[in-house]
């Protein structure tokens, strides 16, 4: 099994220190508004790869969006259940995940980046079908080609990114346009983010 495969797993078994350790301060708020700006109130809203639900579901859920979360792991998911019994989620693997509807907002925050370059490749149509038209998008990524392998509880913690041609390319590809990219944000810890949004 590749390290990569190993993610889910991974998430799994130490479900209870990513929840403890995931940060609550919402950093990421300034690149939430923005995503969340088009969309209208109670707006179908699918995050992937969940997590727990905190603090970015969470949020999404309070600003009065029908949020659908999706995560491998069976215990991050009861989490969101026990704390957000009005949104809907689902045990389920991204790249896999299918649904009856389509949504006005797709987030894959610190998750997306966890998939092996061709995955991450055969995400960019399934994203368009999960899509609204007018859709925004927002994922996060590295800033540049390659792959980082760190640690989490003592285990390897793979990562991967395309470059920053590539996805846009992809996006390009999939009928999304490219409304801000930042590498290393250094106002949202360091993050590199994707906003786009679906053609309408």
């Amino acid at each position: 099994m590749s390290e990569a495969e190993r993610i889910a797993g991974l998430y799994e078994r130490h479900a209870a220190a990513f929840d403890r350790l995931r940060g609550r301060t919402l950093v990421e708020r300034p690149w939430l508004d923005r995503f969340a700006a088009p969309l209208a109130p109670g707006a179908p809203v699918l995050d992937l790869g969940c997590g727990s639900g905190e603090p970015l579901a969470a949020d999404l859920i309070a600003r009065g969006l029908r949020v659908t979360g999706v995560d491998t792991s069976g215990t991050l998911i009861g989490l969101c259940r026990a704390r957000h019994p009005q949104a809907t989620w689902h045990v389920a693997d991204m790249r896999r995940f299918a649904a009856e509807e389509t949504f006005a907002g797709i987030l894959a925050w610190h998750s997306f980046f966890h998939l092996a370059h061709d995955d991450q490749r055969a995400m960019f149509p399934r994203f368009a079908a999960l899509a609204d038209a007018g859709a925004m998008l927002m994922f996060t990524s590295g800033p540049s080609h390659g792959v980082a392998v760190g640690r989490f509880e003592g285990e390897p913690l793979y990562h991967a990114s395309l470059d920053a041609a590539e996805y846009r390319a992809l996006l390009a590809e999939n009928g999304f346009a490219v409304v801000d990219h930042v590498a290393e944000d250094p106002d949202c810890g360091g993050a590199t983010v994707w906003l786009a949004r679906k053609a309408g």
